[in-house]
């Protein structure tokens, strides 16, 4: 057999186990995305029965996880990929990384709810949680934004996460003032305040993986590491290269 012939089937050997391992990335980001619903409708709804199941069904998104991380040692040893090929294999398995992450958050999203209802405590005022729902909804379609760049390849639409990243930054200060303006007017709700806050930031998290996500694609499609710089930087090298084609 020809050495062409011998690396054509390589190469789409490769292909195919890349598609694979995409594919996974994004079935278990659509898990991820589910587990947050579900964890803001047992917050929502008091349903403490749905918040265990959430806070079980965690364990689904660490077995990808695992099965992605399989995926990567196994085409790295039978491919032995160089360059972009091994950029694309780095930046897929980060993706995953930041989707499993997501995934805990959804579990202590749903914790929130088990603090709040199970037990003798007094549940907190409907106000204190009034952000949540909002901020999950923000963070959520950063989440779906960036699969869809992750899906169709595009640098813009990762980007598009970015500055709604730098938007949730200012959602988060907007909450946590009324939060704390709502300590002012009943201080015996500390505990409440405290636990809301520790839920908040963990929504503010699954934004930030969210934008991780973003920031890998852009390595990904790009090949310039962007997880560390400033947005306008990112700005100018996606833009930048758009319009010199």
């Amino acid at each position: 057999m020809s050495e062409k012939l011998v690396q054509g089937h390589t190469m789409k050997a490769f292909d195919e186990e890349m598609a694979e391992l995409n594919k996974l990335v994004l079935v278990a980001a659509a898990k991820a995305r589910d587990q947050l619903a579900q964890a803001l409708h047992s917050l929502e709804e008091e349903d403490t029965a749905l918040a265990r199941k959430v806070v079980l069904r965690d364990k689904e998104i660490d077995a990808m996880e695992l099965q992605a991380d399989e995926a990567v040692f196994h085409i790295i040893a039978r491919r032995q990929p160089v360059a972009k090929d091994l950029r694309d294999i780095l930046a897929v398995s980060k993706m995953m990384m930041d989707v499993e992450r997501i995934g805990d958050e959804a579990r202590h999203l749903a914790r929130l709810t088990l603090a709040f209802y199970e037990g003798d405590y007094s549940p907190p005022n409907y106000r204190l949680l009034s952000d949540i729902p909002k901020l999950v909804q923000f963070v959520d379609g950063m989440l779906a934004k960036a699969m869809a760049a992750f899906e169709q390849d595009d640098a813009e639409l990762a980007l598009e996460v970015l500055r709604l990243d730098a938007e949730l930054d200012d959602e988060m200060k907007a909450a946590l003032r009324r939060l704390s303006t709502y300590l002012l007017e009943d201080a015996r709700s500390v505990g409440h305040v405290v636990e809301t806050t520790l839920g908040l930031r963990g929504v503010e998290r699954i934004g930030s993986h969210a934008a991780y996500i973003a920031r890998h694609l852009i390595f990904l499609i790009k090949g310039r590491d962007v997880r560390h710089e400033r947005l306008e930087d990112v700005e100018r090298a996606v833009e930048g290269d758009i319009q010199a084609h």
